[in-house]
């Protein structure tokens, strides 16, 4: 049994439908956020290279035959049409690391019915979950305002698998390390840690902690100094590091409290025992919130530890998303239900400066001054060009949050820009609900073009 069945039961149902019936045309289907979360101004685009590796490797084996027989309790033979489906369509995609709209697809997926119907759930599950983390982090690099921030959130994320894309994901928008080391393995990204509450409390002073953690780890070191008393934590790393000179880039750690006025008195501390170049750190519940109020405040604080809020995207932890046929065997189609309209036909995004965006056919000119984000990723089952780096997706994040209206980069209370529907699409969109309604016989929900 293969990763295949981590999937909806209705989407086996549907694609042994579709093989019976022998439907087998082309069909699209775009993934899209009907609304951004309440508090966001934007969305970051992740999760697309994890998904393409997924389509990559996609393919019903024997064992998963069975696996859904035996869900459905059925005979195996029933299920034989699925063996051996694997994925051979094209994907048109957003780029990871590109800032998003409401609206907007993030990827559109061209292949067979019965595969296209049959990927939905681990697209959307792939593509969402990482979206939403993505766009936290953001917000925090946002609120850091340029100062370090790194990814401390393996402990609390919703398991293991969860953490290694939390980590991913702080990279690609600007954090500079993390605590989780499977993911600084193998993604390239700087560790960072310090130490436990509870390794101070294991000795028989802090003093002897801090002696003994700077004797096996020589190089720069962090000391945790609010255990018991944060002033003279502070005081008694001051000695330590002074002591044992241990150089450039070492630093304390603040995990509680009122970190604004700990920071100031530290900082002072600190300063006053010769050692400017120790780094304050700042952790313990943090998410882009309390990294905003305390920049604001103006707290003498280098960098920010956040985790438990950030990787579960606590705030905002789910998209309104859905993955919706657009397109079969040349005709495009909608849905009309109210509140929860699409709009038919391949598309295409326009950017055009400050995030003005136009949605747009795919096979129609784009509108002066703008580029196309869509672009295609996947073509035959295959990918286009090499896997993406996190450098390059953090380029393009870069290069889009310069552009993002500072009216959407609020922390509190931002106003996301709004996409339009170019002519054409409207058009469409006109065209195919007058043909349902006509077909129905009554009219349908206002299309979300």
């Amino acid at each position: 049994m293969s990763e295949v069945t981590s999937t909806d039961l209705y989407e086996v149902t549907m694609a042994l439908s579709y093989l019976r019936e022998d439907m087998r045309a082309q069909a699209t289907f775009g993934l899209f956020v009907r609304e951004l979360p309440p508090g966001r101004g934007f969305l970051v685009a992740a999760g697309l290279e994890p998904a393409l590796d997924h389509l990559a490797r996609f393919r019903v084996g024997r064992s998963d035959v069975e696996a859904f027989a035996e869900v459905l309790r059925r005979p195996a033979a029933d299920l034989e049409p699925l063996h051996g489906l694997s994925f051979d369509g094209e994907v048109r995609a957003v780029p990871e690391g590109r800032l998003v709209l409401a609206g907007e697809p993030l990827l559109e997926v061209t292949a067979p019915l019965p595969q296209a119907q049959l990927v939905e759930t681990s697209l959307l599950s792939l593509v969402c979950h990482q979206t939403a983390v993505a766009s936290k982090a953001a917000r925090c690099v946002l609120a850091a305002a340029g100062r370090t921030l790194v990814d401390f959130s393996l402990r609390r994320t919703h398991g293991p698998e969860a953490g290694l894309q939390a980590a991913r994901l702080g990279a690609l928008v600007g954090f500079a390390g993390t605590s989780n080391v499977a993911a600084a393995r193998r993604f390239g990204i700087p560790a960072a840690g310090t130490m436990a509450h509870s390794y101070i409390e294991a000795f028989p002073s802090e003093e002897a902690a801090f002696r003994a953690f700077a004797r096996a780890h020589p190089g720069p070191v962090t000391f945790l100094v609010d255990t018991y008393d944060t002033d003279a934590g502070v005081a008694t790393a001051a000695r330590v590091l002074r002591d044992l000179r241990l150089g450039p880039g070492c630093a304390i750690r603040l995990d509680s409290g009122d970190l604004d006025a700990q920071a100031r008195r530290a900082r002072a501390a600190l300063d006053a025992a010769g050692l400017a170049d120790v780094r304050i750190i700042a952790s313990g519940g943090l998410d882009e919130y309390a990294v905003d109020r305390l920049v604001r405040q103006g707290a003498p604080i280098d960098a920010y530890a956040v985790g438990t809020k950030v990787g579960t995207a606590a705030d905002a932890p789910y998209l309104d998303a859905a993955y919706k046929l657009v397109e079969y065997d040349g005709r495009p189609v909608m849905k009309l239900s109210p509140g929860k309209a699409t709009a038919p036909g391949r598309k295409q995004v326009f950017r055009g400066p400050g995030l003005r965006d136009v949605i747009g056919l795919e096979n129609e000119e784009p509108p002066e001054g703008t580029e196309p984000l869509l672009r295609t990723v996947m073509r035959g089952g295959l990918r286009t060009d090499a896997p993406d780096t996190l450098a390059a997706a953090r380029a393009r994040f870069e290069a889009d949050l310069a552009e993002l209206p500072d009216e959407a980069r609020r922390v509190d209370g931002p106003t996301p820009p709004a996409a339009t529907p170019s002519t054409r699409l409207s058009a469409l969109t006109a065209v195919v609900r007058h043909r349902v309604e006509a077909r129905t016989g009554r009219p349908g929900g206002r299309a979300l073009a």
